[in-house]
């Protein structure tokens, strides 16, 4: 075996991380590799897992131990040796947080550039002191506008908003910001406490009285005496009354919840702050100027505008400062390398929160290009999750330039065009989880065509053209329209009742803003079912079975075995989140954090129950054989073999297995969960109830995250929803998929200010021949009547023939 610090090549042996089964694989430095598999087969464990895990582990060794304690870790990965390995970056696929103050100059640090450049060579008013970077940020003390503490927008409501029905009572829900179930009730006892009639319809109410109601300050604390009710018996307890308003504000700044947080918006109004007009900033930081402009009016600027402006003002100068030229050249240039991507349409100061996930992994993809490493590995997880086919052509120049710059480029991928533009190909089967974590081929590409046992092969080399199929005929039509929100610009689309449609356009054209217009306040919507790629949990405590609801069938089968109803054993028993049961040394974790002096917190199975969760007295308890915590370590697939006699329990594992998630273990924490994955638990969720009025189903990019056989997997369910009555409509990339579609909606034909409006409607056919559509291309091929897709050279970025 070569050992050197110049072998060509990252040799990994004995990889045993999660399913890998022992694998020993060679894979070349200096080139495009892309890993490929089934979803669950073991491709990024390989990956991240081993390679990526292991380049960490070394890089923390080299950091001081104290400084060690600062850094989170994740542990040694399972593997004999890896050589050959250089110093690796990661890029992982990250969904945005609903944080205002996070913004496209935030993620790509052009702010930090943008900022130094007005405290170092803008204008200031004469006597005005200079001021530091930092007063230009809205995210700092320095800078923030007092008024709007930097959001640049007033939040406030109104009694129309707050009371939509002023002639109901407060007791029937007069207040219908007010929250639902036993918080309203609450906030109407303890109203009724204070002596406010809470029964006579509201617009009868003093006005005096409406305007404490909605709009106090006051937080009094009463003693209620709840109304008793028959069965129950309910104490006095002590009330904190809270105003509607204040109810509403507090709600959109502290819940973590997207639909509390939307149902919130929908009582406020928001308008510019009046002291900043919008700007964000305090009045000395708004009265510096460059080019003529304040650091809120550039930072508003289409980044191809501003990229313009500076080159303008530069070269115009009089007498242009040293500090003002160099300034501005490196803006200028990073900014280039955004453009570049095909961003230029947004704006420094535009938010994360509205961006796409296409939009958002390449602002991070320009971040690296501008870093100018040398001589690394970069780990990529799908980059072209979210990316429209023509997007994809984008980054495909990217990946080819950070290979040139001197780095080894390694991405975990399905999209095919990507792996045919690669230099070298892993893929990881035949199967997923337990039938998976095997390589069966390392090498170019094309020689993938020789390994019968790989379920890449077929997408890769066999593809024939979408099989014609009959377009289902619409029962109606959805017009949530005209739909003004973001780029969209009082847009009106209509989308067919009883078929499945597909929605398309480049990043950042407005598709996922659309859609959400869909809601149940649409006329024709009687059912609307929303599956996005949100984490089912945000904890380990959060899992598969209990989200699906199966952990509650099998604890109910667990109490209702001999030994249980002997000891008295209830259903919490079996829970490892309650005390009782569960093992109280780590309260139900399965491991416990070590404190090390000087070196960072590591974690290790309990001592007491070794990663079980439960208490020697529950594990005793067994069913068919099996202790509760053996069944939790079940897969989808063996527990569905398991509790097949079992109607309840059967019917969740089906529908597990129906979306492809068989090789999924019952007791996975929801933290390990893909975003894919954590879409296909929920979709999995809803089929398994018994169906009812007809439904509309939205899914939100359903297809990332997935292998090309796992979305045959899933569109066999989603036509199966259409074909029982139900309405489905996608946001997607997939041509493949699209193809597939009954009607097809498409956007753009560019993105943000260059998008936003429909430029095709229709059948999939009719979609492909549209003169405007950047789709059409795509999908012509997808339909074989383009000109049919052949394999990308390497080293060279895909362009569009049609």
């Amino acid at each position: 075996m070569q050992d050197s610090p110049h072998d060509p090549y990252v040799r990994v042996r004995g990889a045993r991380e999660h399913n890998l089964a022992g694998v020993d694989v060679d894979i070349p430095r200096d080139a495009l590799v892309a890993f490929t598999g089934v979803s669950g087969s073991g491709k990024s464990s390989l990956a991240f897992g081993t390679i990526y895990a292991e380049a960490q582990r070394r890089y923390f060794e080299s950091v001081a131990p104290y400084a060690r304690r600062l850094i989170h870790q994740v542990g040694a990965p399972a593997v004999g040796e890896i050589t050959g390995l250089p110093p690796a970056v990661s890029l992982e696929q990250r969904r945005s947080s609903p944080n205002a103050r996070s913004s496209v100059g935030t993620v790509t640090t052009l702010s930090n550039s943008l900022r130094m450049l007005f405290s170092r060579a803008g204008r200031y008013p004469a006597g005005a002191e200079r001021l530091d970077s930092d007063a230009f940020s809205p995210n700092t003390a320095a800078g923030a506008c007092p008024s709007c503490h930097g959001l640049g927008l007033i939040h406030d409501t109104s009694e129309d908003l707050l009371v939509p029905e002023p002639d109901l009572s407060i007791r029937q829900g007069a207040i219908a910001a007010w929250p639902g179930a036993w918080q309203g009730k609450n906030l109407r006892d303890v109203l009724d406490t204070l002596g406010y009639d809470v029964d006579r319809p509201w617009r009868e109410l003093d006005a005096k009285d409406r305007e404490w109601i909605l709009f106090t300050d006051e937080q009094p604390v009463v003693t209620v005496h709840p109304v008793r009710e028959a069965g129950r018996i309910q104490r006095p307890y002590q009330g904190t009354y809270m105003s509607a308003r204040r109810h509403v504000l507090r709600t959109l700044s502290d819940s973590k919840s997207p639909s509390l947080r939307a149902k919130a918006e929908r009582f406020l109004t928001s308008a510019p702050c009046p002291a900043c007009g919008g700007g964000r900033l305090r009045p000395e930081a708004l009265a510096v100027t460059f080019a003529g402009r304040n650091v809120a009016e550039l930072a508003a600027l289409p980044l191809t505008a501003l990229s313009a402006l500076l080159s303008t003002a530069a070269a115009t100068a009089a007498e242009p400062a040293e500090t003002a030229r160099v300034l501005t050249e490196d803006l200028v240039a990073r900014i280039g390398t955004v453009t570049e991507l095909g961003l230029g349409y947004l704006s420094l100061d535009r938010a994360t929160p509205t961006l796409s996930n296409g939009e958002l992994q390449r602002l991070r993809l320009a971040t690296q290009l501008r870093s100018g490493l040398f001589g690394v590995v970069y780990v990529l997880d799908e980059p072209s999750a979210g990316l429209h086919p023509a997007d994809t052509e984008a980054l495909l120049v990217v990946l080819d330039r950070l290979k040139a710059a001197g780095n080894s480029v390694f991405v975990v991928e399905h999209h095919l065009d990507v792996v045919r533009h690669a230099d070298w190909l892993v893929d990881v089967g035949p199967r997923a989880g337990v039938h998976g974590g095997r390589v069966l081929h390392s090498g170019p590409p094309e020689e993938l065509a020789g390994v019968e046992a790989s379920a890449t092969r077929r997408f890769l080399f066999d593809r024939a053209p979408a099989p014609a199929r009959a377009v289902r005929e619409p029962a109606g039509w959805l017009r949530p329209g005209p739909v003004t929100r973001h780029n969209l610009r009082a847009v009106d689309a209509a989308f067919p009742v009883g078929v499945l449609t597909a929605v398309t356009g480049v990043s950042g054209s407005g598709k996922s803003t659309l859609v959400d217009a869909l809601t149940e306040e649409v006329a024709g919507v009687a059912r609307l079912v929303a599956v996005d790629q949100r984490p089912i949990g945000r904890t380990p405590r959060s899992n598969l079975a209990t989200y699906t609801g199966l952990f509650d069938v099998v604890r109910k089968l667990f109490t209702d075995t001999e030994e249980a109803r002997a000891r008295g054993y209830k259903a919490g028993r079996f829970s490892f989140n309650v005390p009782g049961g569960r093992c109280e040394t780590c309260q139900g974790e399965g491991f416990v954090s070590v404190e090390l002096l000087f070196l960072p917190s590591t974690y290790s199975p309990c001592p007491d129950c070794h990663g079980a969760r439960y208490n020697p007295e529950t594990l005793q308890v067994r069913l068919r054989g099996l202790s509760i915590a053996e069944v939790l370590d079940l897969t989808v697939e063996s527990a569905a073999a398991f509790f097949d006699d079992t109607p309840a329990a059967a019917r969740s594992l089906r529908a597990l297995l129906d979306v492809g998630l068989g090789y999924l273990r019952l007791g996975q924490p929801a933290t390990e969960l893909s975003g894919g994955e954590a879409q296909r638990i929920k979709l999995a969720s809803e089929l398994q109830r018994p169906r009812g009025a007809p439904t509309l189903y939205v899914l939100d990019e359903p297809t990332t995250g997935l292998h090309p056989a796992d979305v045959e997997v899933l569109m066999r369910q989603l036509h199966g929803l259409v074909d029982a009555g139900h309405s489905v409509v996608v946001v997607e990339h997939d041509m493949d998929v699209v193809a597939t579609a009954d009607w097809v909606v498409d956007l753009g034909p560019g993105g943000g200010d260059e998008g936003g409006r429909v430029v095709a409607a229709g059948p999939p056919d009719r979609v492909a021949r549209a003169a405007e559509s950047r789709t059409a291309p795509y999908l012509a091929r997808a339909l074989g009547f383009g000109e049919r897709r052949r394999p990308l050279p390497r080293g060279q970025a895909a362009v569009s023939n049609v």
